[in-house]
């Protein structure tokens, strides 16, 4: 058994420790400073958006969690004690690091296990110094696109990858709905798999999405390609990329096909009218609230791809679409609407509005949602570990009716994908 004392800021990083360790048998040990430090930083108008709520989320998870960790009360009498000791500041890292030596001083007498556990490096360094066993954690960034590289390199490595995903079990590791794509030596994607759960199976070379709206659509690339799979198989689907990657149009040329085939009545949009970030706001905008949306960003957007407002117009007029902003979304109900739902410019989206917008979706509805977390999110508050779409992306991941892929090639024009790098 080992007992593990956090500090804030591996706690903000990663609140999961106190679960790992628990059922590994663990004791997680959390000082009073800990706590007064998350108060503090919930309120603060030093802190930015993104550290305010994972320090709201972190004490909510203690508040509920409160059998799977011991509360170790900070002496001010101590404080005199660190004046007199030069390794230490009286700080509150200088706190920690004392505290955590007299609970590692009073274990020992039992023989049991202590470890400081910190994701500042300084801190670390300055508790190995005092005597502290430390560990310093690094986090590790999630970047899960839906699909994993196998890289062969020669034909005796492509007869083995064949061979394993001939077998029928899951070789690769990957989620159920994840996509594995074959590269040749010069990193040429050449077939393309998905786990199902069950076995890999190939996915077709070919796909095409028909509609009297958008014509034929074909994938241009190898990423487009899996991506019009999971459209054509999952009840929900996130496409995320740049723009210009072509997610939009993927997710409308399928939406329009399935109305026009009868397989939808009608496509709802869930929109978030936000500007664009470092953009000038404008004045209040006349009309009713479908006029006020198509003068907005998601009015520009929807003219991109039906060509003029008047066949957006046309559309909602006849009751085949309908925009609603996630303003007025509370107590909305699709059941029964037979929907596709398009949450478009996902991004602009934290956790809170995420889940009320997905709540409102019906059993008999299908849902796509796409946005780039990566760098078109355009408020501080939906930034980082506070964003829906990264939530999703760890909530739904693995279940057998969702699948998300990640467009990485902006193919809208050469301006556009060399402007991607300024």
């Amino acid at each position: 058994m080992v007992y593990i004392f956090y500090d804030t800021s591996a706690l903000l990083e990663k609140d999961s420790y106190l679960f790992e360790n628990s059922k590994n048998g663990g004791i997680n040990l959390i000082s009073s400073i800990v706590l007064k430090e998350l108060e503090d930083i919930k309120s603060s108008n030093k802190k930015d958006e993104e550290t305010k709520y994972k320090a709201r989320r972190l004490l909510r998870t203690l508040s509920k969690n409160r059998d799977k960790y011991e509360l170790y009360i900070y002496e001010k009498d101590w404080d005199t004690d660190i004046l007199n000791t030069p390794t230490l500041c009286l700080n509150n890292d200088g706190r920690l690091i004392y505290q955590a030596k007299k609970i590692q001083e009073d274990l020992a007498k039992s023989n049991s296990d202590f470890l400081f556990v910190t994701n500042d490096l300084g801190c670390y360094e300055i508790a190995n110094a005092y005597g502290v066993k430390s560990e310093y954690c690094v986090i590790k960034i999630d970047e899960y696109n839906g699909y994993s590289h196998i890289a062969c390199t020669n034909d005796n490595e492509i007869a083995a990858t064949y061979e394993a995903l001939y077998k029928k079990e899951n070789s690769y590791d990957i989620h159920i709905n994840e996509y594995l794509l074959i590269t040749d030596n010069n990193q040429k994607i050449i077939d393309h798999y998905k786990w199902n759960g069950k076995e890999y199976s190939r996915i077709p070379d070919f796909y095409c999405f028909e509609s009297k709206m958008f014509g034929k659509v074909k994938p241009q690339t190898p990423y487009q390609l899996i991506a019009m799979d999971a459209l054509s198989h999952n009840k929900m689907v996130m496409l995320r990329g740049k723009s210009g990657s072509g997610k939009s149009l993927l997710s409308l040329a399928y939406l329009y096909q399935e109305l026009e085939k009868g397989n939808l009545d009608k496509i709802i949009i869930f929109c978030n009218t936000v500007a664009a970030k470092g953009a000038a706001k404008l004045g209040f905008y006349p009309g009713d609230r479908t006029e006020k949306l198509l003068d907005s960003s998601i009015g520009n957007f929807l003219v991109g791809k039906f060509g003029a407002i008047e066949g957006v117009e046309q559309e909602i007029q006849k009751g085949r679409l309908l925009l609603l902003p996630l303003a007025d979304i509370r107590g909305f109900d699709t059941t029964g609407m037979k929907a596709g739902i398009y949450v478009t410019e996902a991004q602009n989206m934290d956790i809170e509005l995420m889940r009320l917008a997905l709540q409102r979706i019906g059993e008999d509805c299908i849902c796509i949602l796409d946005g780039d977390d990566a760098s078109q999110v355009d408020m501080d508050m939906y930034a980082g570990s506070n964003n829906g779409m990264k939530r999703v992306s760890e909530v739904f991941r693995g279940t057998s009716w969702y699948s998300e892929v990640r467009l990485p090639q902006v193919l809208r024009s050469n301006i556009a994908a060399l402007a991607d790098k300024l």
